[in-house]
């Protein structure tokens, strides 16, 4: 089965420079229009990795769910049946967090999953021998996130798997107003360094990075990706969040932010929010730019297979 493509695609397009600051925000208008002029052709996302030397960054194989779902199980055990010598009789250690000095407590074994506090939990002493960890610059909503992950393997929403059409979902997803006792469903959490709403998976992502917790990122990111209808501009801002908070190593969520933002390019396009980002410049851009470049090439690949004479029955 082949299939065509218009050929005014790939008609040359003349560009105009004015001002140099506006001149990238116009090439990827260009890109824009033209990817959309593709039509069907572009469900076909990504297929080639961002690995090389000119590419965004590189996209990672999702661990199996199976496995998910065994460490998740596993850790919720662990929990609900303490047992003689379990992180759960370790001694309690004191967390004061975020602006606010909010006040946390947690086991330290359980803790020590995470190399970043296992290493701080080294030298953190008072006087009586207790320990104690003070946290200023992490906000108090994703710290509960974190310690719910290290107690329960999950965090709220919970991630639900449906057997019958082997799905996954979100706990009380149609329903932000439930808590469960633990925390809002809604996707967005206000981020006092950040000044605005961003989206609550994307900073438990880069907790998750900085605590040394691989596990609660693929979670986050899994959640993440099951979330919809969400404004251009907490996009746009959680992306920047994400490539402030994490190392260029870590290619995953950027990865995800790119796709989603070329996904959602006739949004973004009729949105005065993307053009005010983009003249301010910044790395989310260029590898914007990078990635809708190879994305082209893709379909330019697909079009050239399609109409090649090796390709007819």
């Amino acid at each position: 089965m082949t299939s065509s493509v218009n050929s005014s695609f790939f008609r040359p397009t003349r560009i105009i420079l004015s001002d140099n600051h506006k001149f990238i925000p116009l090439v990827l208008t260009i890109l824009y229009g033209h990817i959309s002029a593709v039509g069907l052709v572009c469900t076909v996302m990504f297929k080639r990795s961002f690995v090389s030397k000119d590419r965004a960054g590189k996209t990672v194989k999702v661990a199996k769910k199976k496995y998910d779902e065994l460490v998740r199980e596993k850790m919720k055990q662990k929990a609900e049946s303490p047992s003689l010598g379990s992180p759960l009789t370790s001694p309690i250690i004191t967390m004061i967090v975020g602006r606010d000095q909010r006040l946390f407590a947690a086991h330290e074994d359980v803790l020590s999953v995470s190399p970043f506090f296992s290493a701080a939990l080294k030298e953190q002493f008072l006087e009586d021998g207790a320990k104690q960890l003070t946290l200023p610059d992490e906000e108090p909503e994703v710290l509960s996130c974190i310690l719910e992950f290290l107690y329960k393997g999950d965090y709220f929403p919970r991630l639900l798997h449906g057997k019958q059409r082997n799905s996954w979902s979100l706990e009380n997803a149609q329903d932000i107003t439930q808590t469960g006792g633990r925390g809002s469903s809604e996707p967005t959490m206000f981020h006092p360094g950040v000044g605005d709403l961003i989206l609550r998976d994307t900073a438990v992502y880069c907790a998750a990075e900085k605590y040394g917790l691989e596990e609660l990122k693929r979670l986050a990111l899994q959640k993440q990706g099951l979330q919809s209808g969400i404004p251009a501009d907490v996009i746009l801002r959680s992306a920047r969040y994400a490539y402030d908070n994490t190392p260029e190593s870590d290619s995953r969520l950027r990865a995800h932010y790119l796709a989603l933002i070329i996904r959602s390019r006739k949004t973004f396009k009729s949105s005065g929010t993307l053009q005010m980002e983009m003249e301010e410049g910044g790395k989310l851009f260029f590898d914007l730019f990078v990635a809708m470049c190879n994305h082209m090439d893709d379909l330019s690949e697909l079009r050239y297979d399609s109409i090649s004479p090796s390709s007819s029955p």
